[in-house]
């Protein structure tokens, strides 16, 4: 089995924002003891920034981009050595990728990250791969390690996208606020209703939260590709991987041999049955609009309910300064078709 693995800040880090040097270890302990049962392994870690503000005795994240691009050079550095040193005590190299939401966008670039994850793979070289921090602005950002995992998974062609966080799952509401909050162990679809369940945006070295999550978890499921959510902070968060049988259990929610780590499975969001293809996948995550084209009612059916091509005919209005390969949204009265 093929498996992507994405650490959160909160995972890795403490509330300081200093490494958690136990955490981490007893992580890549179990991950390379998973990866000597015969499984692949992808690692998508956050914390470059995380560990960049802890190393230079900051309070909270910077909000300025240069302070936040030179946190990230300076945590990247620590955070692949502390890597490269733990796998390399059970015998497995690790490989580092750093990426920008521009690699994704050109079908060429997006290809090659595609062939070397997979050459890395075939090596037997674990890949840890992060956005690009230290470079990278708004304008070409992915968003949140959440995104670029799920956009990672499918350009590994992953059986499972797993995510670290530093709650159990999805809840019925935020269990930090409501004690009446309720484990959803299984979401067998995204619905308005399940990402109306999001709360705040993460932690304040973190960039993430409950909706960069369900946004992973649409574009992963979407793709034919299940999403676990659980505690990175639950020592037995991972044991399940170890299951022989693990195809069977993904089709339901596990339970954790121990007692007292209840919810150590989390949430598991099932993978949909008809799954977008690749290039439509790739047109519709891992690239960026240039504009939008609107159209009539009989456009928008055709396109709909038919599965037809857009002719000129139908359009009513464009936005946006683009040229020909760009890619665009069609628009019909306000709402993207």
């Amino acid at each position: 089995m093929r498996i992507v693995v994405k650490l959160g800040t909160s995972t890795l880090t403490h509330e300081s924002g200093r490494i958690n040097i136990r955490r981490i270890e007893a992580l890549c302990k179990i991950l390379s003891d998973i990866k000597n049962a015969g499984h692949e392994l992808v690692l998508v870690s956050s914390g470059a920034i995380g560990l960049g503000v802890g190393k230079l005795n900051l309070k909270e994240k910077p909000e300025d981009m240069p302070t936040k691009q030179a946190a990230a050079a300076i945590g990247q550095c620590e955070l692949m050595y502390l890597y490269d040193k733990k796998f390399l005590e059970y015998n497995h190299i690790v490989a580092q990728i750093l990426l920008t939401g521009a690699d994704f966008e050109n079908e060429t670039s997006s290809s090659n990250i595609k062939n070397t994850i997979n050459r890395l793979l075939e090596l037997n070289v674990m890949p840890v791969i992060n956005e690009n921090d230290s470079i990278v602005t708004d304008e070409i950002s992915v968003g949140d390690n959440d995104t670029l995992a799920a956009i990672v998974a499918k350009q590994a062609d992953a059986d499972l996208l797993i995510v670290l966080s530093d709650i159990d799952g999805l809840y019925t509401a935020d269990p930090r606020k409501d004690k009446r909050a309720r484990l959803i162990p299984m979401v067998e679809e995204i619905t308005p209703e399940v990402e109306a369940l999001a709360g705040d945006p993460g932690t304040k070295f973190g960039s993430g939260g409950m909706l960069t999550k369900i946004a992973a978890a649409r574009i992963a499921v979407t793709q034919g590709i299940p999403m676990a959510l659980i505690n990175g902070s639950r020592k037995n968060c991972l044991q399940f991987l170890n299951s022989p049988e693990l195809g069977e259990e993904m089709s339901g929610p596990g339970k954790p041999e121990d007692p007292e780590e209840p919810g150590a499975w989390g949430t598991l969001f099932l993978a949909k049955a008809h799954p977008l293809g690749s290039r439509k996948g790739w047109l519709a995550f891992s690239t960026r609009c240039a504009g939008s084209l609107q159209v009539d009612q009989d456009a928008a059916e055709a396109i709909l309910e038919r599965g037809k091509s857009l002719l000129p005919s139908g359009i009513t209005g464009v936005r946006g300064n683009f040229s020909r390969g760009a890619v665009l949204e069609v628009t019909f009265e306000g709402r993207t078709i």
